[in-house]
C-alpha cells in the first residue's frame, strides 16, 4: 500500500480543568489514503472534533495540550513544524469545514473579501484573479447568481448557502485533505442531504481527501472508504465502512447503528437510544469507559481496560468481547442475506448494504 496522506500515531490530547485532567483524545491511531473519504463518528464528547483540531494544530494553549503522538502529513510529522510553518499549511494544504458557518465567517466583511484573502494569501492572486476566482468557487458550489452575490454580506445567505461558501472557502487552494467537523448539523434534512452531495461530487472532482466528522453513522453510510468510531476519547472500532455496517465488532458501535432511524422497518416502533450518557472524560471510571451502559459488561469490563483485538484485515474492536460480538454480527447478517432483509441506511445520503456478502 502507498503511504497514506495522513498517519495519526498514538495522538494524546488533554485539557487542564478544575476537575483534573481531560483526557479528550487518548492514544488515537488511524490512516487516511490519498483520494479516500474517511468518517469519524460518535456522540458528542467522544473527542471526534478535538482529534482534527489537533490535526490543524488549532489547540487553544492553554488550557489545551498535545502531550505526544506523531500526526504524519506526507510523511512529515506536523507537531515538529513552527507556528509559521503549520499558517502555511492551513488553508492551502489541508482545510475545515466547521459546524456553524457564523462562527467561522466575518459578519463585517463581504464573501468577496473573505473568499479572496485565501488565494491571496496562499496562491499568490491578485486582486482581479482572486476575485474572479472566488466567483467560479461560488458557481462551483452552487450559488445562485454567483457575480451578484459575491459582494453580499454573511448575514445576507441562507444557512446553506453560507455553508456552501465555507464549502467554497475551503476548497478554493485546493487542499489535499478536506477535514468536515458536522458540516449539516444545523442545516434541514433536504439541504443536509444537498450538502453532504456537493461534498462529494467536488471530491471526486477535486481527488481531496475527506474526514468527515458526524454523530450520526447515518450521515457516513454512502460517502466514506472507511470509519472510525470514539468513545470517551479512544478508538473503539475501526473498520472499512461496509464491514462496519454489516459486521460490527463493538457493543457500543451496535448501539449507534441501532439508534439510526430506518422507515423501511421503523413504522411505529420507538426509537433506540443507548441507556445513560457519555462518561466524563475527567473522571474516567476504572476498567471500560462503556461498562456502566453496556448490556453486555461483565465484571472484566468493570475491572480491566480492554484490548484492542483485530477480527479481520483492517476491522479493529476495543473490547473484551470483540470475538463474540463479532459472531454474533456475522449470524446476523446471514440471517437478513437469507431474509432478504438488509441494514437500509437513508440518513442524508444512501448506500446499498443489501447484499452484504460482497
Amino acid at each position: 500500500m502507498n503511504e497514506a496522506l495522513l498517519s495519526v500515531r498514538n495522538l494524546r490530547t488533554y485539557f487542564d480543568s478544575e476537575d483534573g485532567v481531560v483526557k479528550a483524545v487518548d492514544d488515537v491511531s488511524f490512516d487516511l489514503q490519498r483520494g479516500e473519504t474517511l468518517g469519524i463518528v460518535g456522540e458528542s464528547g467522544s473527542g471526534k472534533s478535538v482529534t482534527n483540531l489537533s490535526v490543524m494544530r488549532l489547540i487553544p494553549e492553554p488550557p489545551g495540550r498535545i502531550v505526544s503522538g506523531e500526526i504524519l502529513f506526507n510523511g512529515q510529522d506536523l507537531l515538529t513544524l513552527t507556528a509559521d510553518d503549520m499558517r502555511r499549511i492551513r488553508g492551502k494544504r489541508i482545510a475545515m469545514i466547521f459546524q456553524d458557518p457564523m462562527t467561522s465567517l466575518n459578519p463585517f466583511m463581504r464573501i468577496s473579501r473573505q473568499l479572496m484573502e485565501i488565494t491571496e494569501l496562499h496562491l499568490g492572486y491578485s486582486r482581479a484573479r482572486a476575485r474572479a476566482h472566488a466567483i467560479e468557487m461560488l458557481q462551483r458550489v452552487g450559488i445562485p447568481d454567483a457575480a451578484a452575490r459575491v459582494d453580499s454580506y454573511p448575514h445576507e445567505f441562507s444557512g446553506g448557502m453560507r455553508q456552501r461558501v465555507m464549502i467554497a472557502m475551503a476548497l478554493s487552494c485546493e487542499p489535499e485533505l478536506l477535514i468536515a467537523d458536522e458540516p449539516t448539523t444545523a442545516l434541514d434534512v433536504t439541504i443536509q442531504a444537498q450538502i453532504l452531495e456537493l461534498i462529494k461530487r467536488l471530491k471526486e472532482e477535486t481527488g481531496t481527501s475527506v474526514i468527515l466528522i458526524t454523530h450520526d453513522l447515518g450521515v457516513v453510510a454512502g460517502l466514506t472508504d472507511h470509519i472510525i468510531v470514539m468513545y470517551a476519547g479512544k478508538v473503539f472500532e475501526r473498520a472499512p465502512t461496509r464491514k462496519l455496517f454489516t459486521t460490527p465488532a463493538n457493543p457500543y458501535t451496535k448501539g449507534l447503528l441501532r439508534s439510526v432511524p430506518d422507515p423501511a422497518h421503523e413504522h411505529g416502533r420507538e426509537l433506540y437510544q443507548i441507556p445513560g450518557l457519555p462518561p466524563d472524560v475527567a473522571r474516567l471510571p476504572p476498567g471500560c469507559p462503556f461498562a456502566p451502559r453496556c448490556a453486555r459488561a461483565e465484571e472484566l469490563c468493570r475491572r480491566e481496560f480492554p484490548p484492542l483485538v483485530q477480527l479481520a484485515p483492517d476491522h479493529y474492536s476495543l473490547c473484551h468481547f470483540a470475538e463474540a460480538v463479532y459472531a454474533e454480527s456475522l449470524r446476523e447478517r446471514d440471517a437478513r442475506n437469507q431474509s432478504g432483509i438488509g441494514p437500509a441506511v437513508k440518513q442524508g445520503a444512501e448506500m446499498d448494504l443489501s447484499n452484504e456478502s460482497r
